[in-house]
């Protein structure tokens, strides 16, 4: 098991990135599952939309894409997060960046873990879901109290 952090094209960094693995291991053991290989690559809007567009044929920007490499329980993948979009969303609903950088590292996680946010029903659990980790994560990697 390894979980890599990684930055492309960002000056932004992670703080507490220990306590932040621990968090993502904690979340996949969480679903019963067991974390693989993953790597977390925080980058651009640029960068964003081009996979956006490679890979997935959307033409548009968004703060997180999860690809999964599941080998049956054990959750392998790569998360891209784009910080710039992050700091945008933070800002619409009035969050700190640490935290809105938390909920989509806990987001990409739960997609690898084999969730779904295409539908409405699918889209409540993973709120829920986020809810729930943002809470622990807030005690867990920056000791708030919430």
């Amino acid at each position: 098991m390894k979980i890599n952090i990684f930055y492309d094209q960002v000056k932004f960094r992670l703080r507490l990135s220990k306590k932040v693995k621990k968090l993502i291991e904690k979340v996949i053991r969480e679903e019963k599952k067991t974390p693989g290989d993953l790597s977390f690559i925080l980058t651009s809007d640029e960068n964003i939309i081009e996979i956006n567009r490679e890979f997935l044929k959307h033409d548009y920007f968004t703060d997180v894409i999860a690809f999964s490499d599941n080998k049956e329980n054990i959750i392998n993948g790569e998360v891209y997060i784009s910080v710039e979009t992050v700091r945008n969303n933070a800002n619409n609903y009035k969050v700190s960046l640490k935290e809105e950088i938390l909920r989509v590292i806990i987001h990409g996680t739960l997609h690898l873990c084999g969730y779904d946010d295409k539908k409405m029903k699918g889209k409540m659990i993973m709120r829920e879901k986020e809810r729930k980790w943002i809470n622990i994560a807030n005690k867990l990697v920056y000791g708030i109290q919430t």
